[in-house]
């Protein structure tokens, strides 16, 4: 009876949640049925168990919800977003547009940029390119996944995505773990996506077909759309009800003083992350009024949140005199950042109840039992947690959670790097998190005013086969190699 709960309870998370529920009701819902069913004390799991996980979740991560958040919107009501895709298309212009977009893209989404701010850019950018060189509409999606939601989310070494953050504190990892097999990663990713996209276009010029009809939603539109900010605010870590608020300056700022932030969040990053925590001492950590940590389970979170606020201040600074509303654009980014942290961390504390039920014994079993030892165990669970919960994040952490330390133990007894875990579960987790039910896909679409018919299939190839085919290589590579 009790595996037959988590998977009631599992089924009842993920068929709601595709209707458009809240997750904030559906996630202590799906706990209470499994922990029901398991004949465990339902309200102790609850208030202990459940709310424990969530806020664990909530004490590592929200920062980097809520500087993310603020610094993407405080980017694009200064205008810099806007510059930085105004400047890719003047340089690379209609001839290239496809890789104008994913250029344009990966450029914002690794500099630290919030995804769902990068979409409402990218789309009237793509849509311009793309109509005045004939290419059709029902690509722009894919052209954006490509350039947003593949190699700078999971692969490039020092990403400071949520989810590149999330096994920081599991293997006592950095932002750039395994930084050369990630780079071989981001270029198969990358290469097989234009491969595909380019293939695609040749067909379609080809057959005489041309831009076609469509326009994108507005942001007001996609604010008041209820089911699809529940959605949506699962599947990334922007609210995108938050978009229309604040104010846009009125013109960009030179192309040099918009890139430069995100170039603060690299530098930044990288510093803190190899010169200057390693140099610290961080002994004090080990004492309870810290919680009894380490310097290893704090200094990646730690550099990526010193690298976003560093770019916070960097944007406000090059643009006090140009943005309209400060205080209302910085509102508005901190409340963006609410509902998707709270959302993700319901799906954690889901995940925590699960693995605390006496069946979930059963699902460790057969996940540690897989072939091909740990780096392929690990892939196989992020992905289909992620592809359950239709949230990268979401399902990386329940994974990690349920099974990261005992991953990190078999590394440790087969000389296996932890980074290299560190990497394969991003990648894994990055892959069929990208199901038609992801809020992150839903959005995009509707962005673009295109439909699940229409772009779905090359969503797919740019976003969930190449990003397994990356996965692969890396596994292969790490496995001969080991991490490099």
């Amino acid at each position: 009876m009790g595996l037959l709960g988590i998977l009631i309870g599992l089924g009842l998370l993920v068929w709601l949640a595709f209707r458009g529920w809240s997750v904030l009701l559906l996630a202590p819902l799906g706990a209470l049925v499994a922990a029901l069913f398991a004949g465990e004390p339902v309200l102790a799991h609850w208030t202990q168990t459940f709310m424990n996980g969530a806020a664990h979740f909530l004490a590592q991560f929200f920062p980097l919800f809520l500087l993310g958040a603020l610094f993407g919107k405080l980017m694009e009501d200064s205008g810099s977003i806007t510059a930085i895709a105004n400047f890719m298309m003047r340089r690379l212009g209609k001839n290239h547009a496809i890789l104008a977009v994913v250029i344009a893209g990966a450029l914002i989404t690794y500099g630290g940029v919030s995804l769902f701010v990068a979409f409402f850019v990218l789309a009237p950018m793509a849509q311009e390119l793309f109509r005045s060189a004939g290419i059709p509409r029902r690509l722009m999606p894919a052209v954006i996944v490509l350039g947003t939601s593949t190699f700078t989310m999971s692969a490039f070494p020092g990403t400071p995505s949520i989810q590149n953050a999330i096994p920081m504190p599991f293997f006592g990892t950095t932002p750039f773990a395994a930084p050369g097999l990630g780079i071989i990663a981001s270029a198969i990713m990358l290469c097989f996506g234009l491969w595909w996209l380019r293939r695609i276009e040749a067909a379609a010029r080809v057959s005489g077909e041309g831009f076609g009809e469509g326009m994108p939603a507005t942001p007001e539109d996609l604010a008041s759309d209820d089911r699809l900010r529940e959605r949506a605010s699962v599947g990334r870590e922007f609210d995108p009800a938050e978009i229309g608020h604040g104010r846009h300056a009125k013109a960009s700022p030179p192309i040099l003083l918009a890139v430069l932030p995100l170039a603060v969040v690299i530098l930044v990053n990288l510093s803190m992350s190899l010169l200057i925590l390693p140099s610290l001492d961080l002994g004090f950590l080990s004492e309870d009024r810290w919680g009894g940590t380490s310097r290893s389970a704090v200094s990646g979170v730690w550099a990526v949140v010193t690298a976003l606020s560093a770019a916070v201040a960097t944007v406000v600074v090059l643009n006090f005199r140009r943005l309209p509303a400060l205080r209302a654009t910085m509102d508005a980014g901190a409340n963006a950042s609410v509902l998707p942290a709270v959302s993700v961390a319901s799906l954690v504390g889901f995940g925590a109840v699960v693995a605390a039920m006496p069946a979930f014994a059963i699902v460790r079993d057969w996940v540690l039992g897989i072939g091909g030892g740990p780096l392929v165990s690990i892939a196989v669970a992020t992905n289909i947690l992620a592809a359950l919960t239709g949230s990268a994040s979401g399902g990386l952490t329940i994974a990690l959670d349920a099974l990261g330390s005992t991953y990190l133990m078999r590394a440790q007894e087969t000389g296996l790097d932890p980074a290299l875990l560190h990497r394969v579960a991003v990648i894994g987790a990055g892959t069929l998190d990208s199901l038609p039910h992801n809020g992150a896909v839903v959005t995009l679409l509707a962005v673009c005013g295109s439909t699940h018919g229409e772009s779905y299939r090359d969503i797919v190839v740019v976003g969930i086969i190449g990003a397994i085919l990356a996965l692969i290589a890396v596994i292969v590579l790490g496995t001969i190699l080991g991490s490099f």
